[in-house]
């Protein structure tokens, strides 16, 4: 988290001498979900580093850390490819999250921070283009929810993903073509209609031009 993405400005864990807590777990929430798509086997003595920078936060920014990261992992392993260091793509699939939330017994798709304060519950769906789960992470602050409800919830987050897969084919090139070619990559109303934000996308192009 940077240091003004937030209202308040916040310190550096690195100012402070120790980690924060909710970055330590949102940390390892990204690491689970990329190694779950990534064929270890084929890495060997290698270790993959991703940095994450919250710019701007406004509400789902685990979602839009894991969904970032995955797009960060799929540009280097084409640059990795690309100059001969990999023979072909160690991915396995890909992978997107996002955020579902209830306000007043309705849901929402990818809340703002404003929407995620005042939700009876939230969820985060971690899931994969072959529909497969990666990770579940919810609550229920106010109330309970029914099966029925969750079931309206899961679809919810199965629509925000496949929106996600489609911008992923349509966008995949332009986001190649943003890396600048001396980047090193071995270093270290209702949401429904349009789910998908563009955020994590645009950011990640602008850090990596900078």
């Amino acid at each position: 988290m940077l240091p003004t993405a937030t209202h308040v400005r916040t310190m550096r864990d690195e100012s402070t001498g120790k980690r924060n807590g909710r970055a330590i777990e949102i940390s390892r929430l990204i690491s689970r979900s990329l190694r779950n798509i990534v064929d270890l086997s084929r890495l060997g003595e290698r270790t993959i580093t991703i940095d994450c920078d919250v710019l701007q936060a406004d509400g789902g920014t685990r979602t839009a850390a894991i969904t970032g990261s995955y797009l960060a992992l799929y540009m280097a392993t084409q640059k990795w490819i690309s100059s001969g260091d990999l023979d072909r793509s160690f991915l396995r699939d890909e992978v997107a999250a996002v955020s579902v939330g209830v306000i007043d017994g309705k849901a929402y798709l990818d809340l703002d921070y404003q929407e995620d304060s005042n939700a009876d519950a939230d969820y985060n769906f971690v899931l994969t283009r072959n529909g497969s789960i990666v990770e579940i992470q919810g609550t229920c602050e106010r109330a309970s929810i029914s099966w029925d409800n969750f079931e309206h919830i899961r679809q919810l987050a199965c629509l925000g993903a496949s929106e996600w897969f489609k911008l992923y084919d349509n966008q995949k090139k332009l986001i190649f073509d943003v890396v600048p070619q001396n980047y090193s990559t071995t270093k270290h109303d209702d949401y429904s209609s349009s789910p998908a934000k563009r955020a994590p996308l645009f950011c990640l192009k602008n850090r990596l031009a900078q």
